[in-house]
């Protein structure tokens, strides 16, 4: 018996829920863990929740049943898995329904995870949450359909094999979803590199107009209100771009904010070699990953700078390597 089919032994009903704002991680072991149980508990109930996805991920077999908004809120299902989800807050449409749960479980690889569920299986050393959550799933009953969902899962959370966190164990993984079928060039391309004409056009107005501080080892990238408004753009839109900034030559630490209200920021960092850019947004009620992570802020776009640079520019002169 797997360790997946340990936790779910005497559960009827299933959730499964992801964080706001599903990337391809959490969307990824999301529907990874649906799938699974599907094939080899087709007598369980399973419902996912998650916040509005792009279209980009639609190859996802049964990606259609996802539950978007909440109409359940009074059930009480045996057990709720979260996953990708580091903290309460983070948890997209299905918050009630982890109050009302017989048991929950968490499966994550945030370093900031403290555990939020009954069971936590939390391991940060991992590429993605689907790295971990294939650790758990029992060999023979990873699909096809399953192996495309946990494959896009690490190739996004690893910048298509390319971040520090792709581990020889993370290689490993993905040759064995590879191996049962997986087309890897059609998910990368479908999925991370494909953008609208207006996702290129934000990327490139952002590029255009970022700035260098900190003698060129800090780019920021800014994106108002009133560009989200002009371009007809949503959140979901602006994925990439702070991963774009981040390659620019000589910089260590990118940062990419848009206003999501009137001096309402959402701030996503990403750095290169030795900046714990997750420390950084801690101190401002947010985490994630050392090299990438995010946090909310309030003020005008250049209080938001100010107020983080600070701690960027500590970090630069002390963790530089001699």
């Amino acid at each position: 018996m797997s360790r997946i089919d340990e936790m779910i032994l005497g559960a009827k009903t299933v959730a499964i829920a992801g964080h706001v704002n599903p990337d391809g991680d959490c969307i990824g072991s999301c529907m990874g863990m649906y799938l699974y149980l599907q094939e080899k508990f087709p007598e369980i109930q399973v419902d996912v929740y998650l916040g509005e996805m792009r279209p980009v991920f639609d190859f996802i077999k049964d990606i259609d049943k996802v539950c978007t908004e909440l109409d359940k809120s009074n059930m009480e299902y045996d057990l709720v898995m979260l996953f990708d989800v580091s903290s309460t807050k983070r948890i997209a449409v299905a918050n009630p329904l982890l109050e009302k749960a017989k048991r929950s479980i968490c499966i994550d690889h945030h370093v900031t995870n403290g555990g939020l569920c009954d069971e936590n299986y939390i391991e940060p050393e991992a590429s993605s949450a689907c790295e971990v959550l294939y650790g758990l799933l029992d060999k023979d009953y990873i699909t096809l359909p399953v192996a495309e969902s946990l494959y896009t899962g690490i190739a996004h959370d690893t910048g298509v094999f390319q971040y520090s966190n792709t581990t020889g164990k993370t290689m490993r993984i993905a040759a064995d979803l590879l191996d049962k079928g997986v087309n890897g060039a059609m998910i990368v391309d479908k999925s991370f590199y494909s953008k609208t004409y207006v996702q290129n056009q934000i990327l490139g107005r952002t590029l255009m107009e970022s700035l260098m501080i900190l003698e060129g080892r800090c780019i920021i990238g800014i994106v108002t209100q009133r560009e989200m408004n002009f371009y007809g753009l949503t959140p979901k839109d602006l994925d990439g771009v702070v991963s774009q900034l981040r390659v620019t030559e000589g910089v260590e630490v990118a940062m990419f904010l848009y206003e999501m209200d009137t001096q309402e920021f959402k701030v996503s960092m990403r750095s290169n070699e030795y900046v714990n850019v997750s420390a950084i947004c801690q101190k401002f009620g947010g985490g994630g990953h050392v090299k990438a992570a995010g946090c909310s802020m309030h003020g005008t776009a250049y209080d938001v700078i100010n107020n983080i640079s600070f701690y960027i520019e500590q970090a630069l002169k002390m963790e530089k390597p001699s």
